[in-house]
């Protein structure tokens, strides 16, 4: 009878297993970012104050957005996800929940968030969490295994939280929100370009494709390049905007300046992917902490 119970106190619940598909991390990294969008917004010069209840539903109707297309995505790519280390013990793939529950618990999701953010904090933010659901679940996870474009279009959705966090303190699209979109984009392409340079064969045997495996390693690190270095002037353009100031300037200038080295140090001669890979993923890492603690001092002093 022992021996029963605690198998069956060690079976995952399926509560625990729901909660798996939404990518806790990712939901929580997105509740981070929303709120600094509306912090930023609301934390401005002449800002009308953003009601506390309009502000709790905005951060929490956008993590339920994200928790949507997660739990979507997990079961749009239950096959695939079968042949990932990192991936086959989901709980599709491992077989602990249903195909058939994984979609309606994601529809779900879906079908609440939307219309309460359209409704409780405005139809703007509405219609970007929209966008992100749908581009995130219907373009960008079906084009993952035809094009390493699958990223661009990824980095969308991606970068759609601290914009709605914007939207839903002044119910505008504005420029301070739009730069914020722009470093959010621009920040995820070296991110997972890196991940994608680690992990190519694992992508390779899922049948997604990336641009390590299509173009190579030396295209990668170029592109990685490209974007670090953009964002660069991106992130800066808070400043003029005057939603930052002297701490975020000078913290972001040599971040920044930095983490793009870190990128062009890939093409030395004697460098090993795989390493200047985890080094590019753990400084990218680093940065968003490091942008968005140098805006939340420069608010505060």
């Amino acid at each position: 009878m022992s021996i029963a119970v605690a198998h069956s106190a060690s079976e995952p619940s399926v509560v625990r297993d729901l909660i798996a598909l939404t990518k806790p991390r990712i939901t929580f990294f997105v509740i981070l970012t929303t709120a600094g969008g509306l912090y930023l917004a609301s934390g401005r010069a002449g800002a009308t104050a953003i009601d506390p209840l309009v502000a709790m539903i905005a951060v929490l109707g956008t993590a339920l957005v994200v928790s949507s297309a997660n739990a979507l995505n997990c079961w749009m790519e239950r096959d695939l996800d079968v042949h990932m280390a990192r991936t086959k013990n989901r709980p599709l793939p491992a077989g602990r929940l249903s195909a058939r529950t994984a979609l309606i618990f994601g529809l779900a999701l879906g079908a609440i968030s939307v219309p309460l953010l359209a409704v409780m904090v405005n139809p703007l933010t509405g219609l970007l969490a929209a966008i992100a659901l749908v581009s995130y679940v219907w373009i960008y996870t079906p084009m993952k295994q035809r094009s390493p474009k699958a990223l661009l279009v990824g980095s969308i959705p991606g970068a759609m939280p601290p914009l709605m966090g914007w939207t839903a303190a002044t119910g505008h699209l504005e420029a301070p929100g739009l730069v914020l979109f722009g470093i959010l984009f621009l920040w995820q392409l070296p991110h997972f370009l890196a991940i994608s340079v680690f992990r190519q064969n694992e992508y390779a045997k899922a049948g997604i494709k990336v641009l390590p495996s299509v173009k190579g390693n030396a295209v990668t690190k170029i592109h990685a390049i490209a974007y670090a270095g953009a964002l660069v002037p991106m992130s800066l353009l808070l400043v003029p905007l005057g939603i930052a100031g002297g701490v975020y300037l000078w913290a972001m200038a040599v971040g920044g300046v930095l983490f793009a080295a870190l990128c062009i140090s890939g093409l030395r001669a004697q460098t090993v992917d795989n390493r200047w890979a985890r080094a590019v993923f753990i400084a990218s890492i680093v940065y968003l902490p490091l942008l968005f603690g140098a805006l939340a001092v420069d608010l505060a002093v």
